[in-house]
């Protein structure tokens, strides 16, 4: 009898101190709720998540271009930046990658907003818009076999990401600084054609005045003052690397950021965000690879350098910040006047084309997610007009619309007009319910 009731107490024991185990297990692994306090004040919490692909896929960007990847020069990553007060939260995610093309946007938000139980309007989910990151797809009528498993792998991973940034929510400071960079230059260039008329091509001309603002966001924790991110927004296409680059790489954006996080510290993350490009060129463009001979440094280095060097000076400068400010956020799908794709005729119009808007707000700084590829000037319109002391324009937002121009470019014609799917006055009425929803947040809560 004793040997029976020594072994019941050994069971006992044993099964009381699994369970004390387990139950310590879960309360480390899961997210710890915010206190009181910290729930009316502002917090943020940062992540980054490597997304290189791992096997050789499609690039995008270039029709051209049907070969596989060779090689990789550069990691990819998905970068995330996420802040909550109260019940309200704003989620920033930076991807290297195109866009969401082949109607992936909405299957990959859906993902991650029911993993992290977020509202739609609280998400805004961007990419840089380079040209040497695989093709997004999930249909197979649509992309290479590779760049399915790709894209499903790549679901998961931002699941991963804006879970592991919302885990680490703390309270925060905010600061924001302005800077200017020569990178980005207008590329509708005037050729004449063959028969000695003038005509627009992609090119280069220095001529155009262009906004070439970087817009920079410092997010520092309370208690330490520590810096746990440094979001930067820049107008330019990541198209450094043309067609014939067969190479994975972040171009001008993702350079930037690899950079910033060398320089920094890898502790620091720095989403980066593509401003109002549509007609944005990176001032040496389509190279058909990195050069090194004799010393030579790379361009698509060189100015992703160039950038981050600014981001970092501005960075240095940012010394007024705020320890509190309200969330609010509108996510709105706009019907702008239409055009059939593939015709430059301003009388050509057809049924009105849809384009998704995200706008949010933290304290006085806005956020605008553009569903497309954004003309410069209209985005210049979009920070002039808004009543917001700081608006960060985000283009490749929550859709991949394609080009919204500028009135005045339908006369001229070019790539961007022709491709478009959006008539005359389109950019023009897509700034006025930009700013009309600006305005509308606010006055939420003021």
């Amino acid at each position: 009898m004793k040997t029976r009731t020594n072994s019941s107490r050994i069971v006992k024991w044993t099964t009381n101190l699994i369970l004390a185990v387990s139950y310590w297990t879960l309360c480390l692994c899961l997210p710890h709720p915010a206190s009181a306090a910290e729930e009316n004040v502002l917090r943020a919490g940062a992540a980054r998540i490597e997304i290189t692909p791992t096997q050789p896929v499609t690039l995008a960007g270039y029709e051209s271009r049907t070969n596989l990847s060779q090689g990789v020069h550069d990691p990819l990553s998905a970068r995330v930046a996420a802040f909550a007060h109260g019940d309200r939260k704003l989620v920033l995610v930076s991807i290297d990658n195109l866009g969401f093309y082949n109607g992936t946007a909405d299957p990959l938000r859906q993902a991650i907003l029911d993993a992290c139980r977020l509202e739609p309007s609280e998400l805004f989910l961007c990419a840089i818009h380079t040209h040497s990151a695989p093709a997004l797809a999930l249909d197979i009528q649509k992309g290479h076999p590779n760049n399915i498993a790709y894209t499903k792998w790549l679901q998961g991973k931002l699941v991963e990401v804006v879970r592991s940034a919302l885990d680490r929510l703390a309270p925060v400071q905010l600061g924001v600084g302005s800077g200017s960079s020569p990178v980005g230059v207008n590329r509708r260039e005037e050729a004449p054609d063959g028969a000695g008329k003038a005509r627009i091509v992609l090119g280069r001309n220095p001529s155009v005045v262009t906004d070439r603002e970087v817009q920079v966001l410092k997010v520092a924790r309370v208690d330490s003052g520590e810096t746990v991110a440094v979001l930067f927004a820049y107008a330019t296409h990541s198209t450094s690397l043309g067609p014939r680059n067969y190479l994975v790489s972040g171009d001008i954006h993702g350079l930037a950021a690899q950079f910033l996080e060398k320089y920094l510290g890898t502790d620091v993350v720095t989403p980066e965000f593509a401003g109002a490009s549509g007609n944005i060129d990176p001032w040496v463009r389509v190279l058909p690879e990195f050069r090194t001979s004799n010393g030579w440094v790379p361009e698509p280095v060189l100015m992703g350098t160039m950038l981050g060097e600014e981001v970092g000076r501005v960075l240095e400068g940012i010394k007024d910040s705020a320890t509190n400010g309200s969330i609010e956020t509108i996510l709105k799908t706009v019907e702008l006047p239409g055009k059939r794709r593939g015709a430059s005729q301003t009388e050509d119009t057809s049924a009105p084309a849809k384009f998704n808007v995200t706008i949010g707000r933290i304290g006085e700084t806005a956020f605008v997610g553009l569903g497309g590829e954004v003309f410069n000037e209209l985005g210049k319109a979009i920070k002039s007009a808004s009543p917001f002391r700081t608006t960060f324009v985000m283009t490749h937002c929550n859709g991949a619309a394609g080009y919204v121009p500028a009135r005045a470019s339908y006369e001229e014609g070019g790539y961007e007009v022709q491709s478009t799917p959006f008539g005359p006055g389109a950019g023009e009425q897509l700034v006025e319910e930009v700013t009309r929803l600006l305005r509308e947040l606010k006055e939420a809560r003021n």
